[in-house]
């Protein structure tokens, strides 16, 4: 039960954003948030709901690390949106180039990943 705060902190990092974030869209202070990580302890009930939901997660997984199977499709869901959104305009160039240039591009990425 201990690591709440570090799933919190985790899931923060994740999406970009930081405490203050949280802190507002729940709708507490900072500092109510940095005292729950001090003392290591899980919030009441209602508070681990509201930090889920802004989350994006279950409070089950932030109190003890479970993930369903909608958890595991949400969070890959998540990550491949990420990674569109990093590389869109590398995306949009590779979309106007002829098949054979992809396939060439595809061929150097190949090798630069061994």
């Amino acid at each position: 039960m201990g690591n709440f705060w570090l799933r919190v902190d985790e899931e923060l990092e994740f999406l970009g954003k930081n405490k203050t974030y949280l802190a507002s869209k729940c709708g507490f202070s900072l500092a109510n948030i940095n005292l729950g990580k001090k003392r290591n302890s899980v919030p009441s009930a209602d508070t681990a709901v509201k930090i889920a939901q802004v989350l994006g997660v279950s409070v089950e997984y932030l109190v003890n690390g479970a993930e369903g199977a909608a958890s595991k499709a949400k969070a890959e869901e998540e990550k491949q949106l990420m990674l569109y959104r990093k590389y869109s305009k590398l995306i949009s160039k590779c979309e106007k180039l002829p098949s054979e240039q992809v396939n060439f591009l595809s061929q150097i990425a190949d090798r630069l990943e061994k």
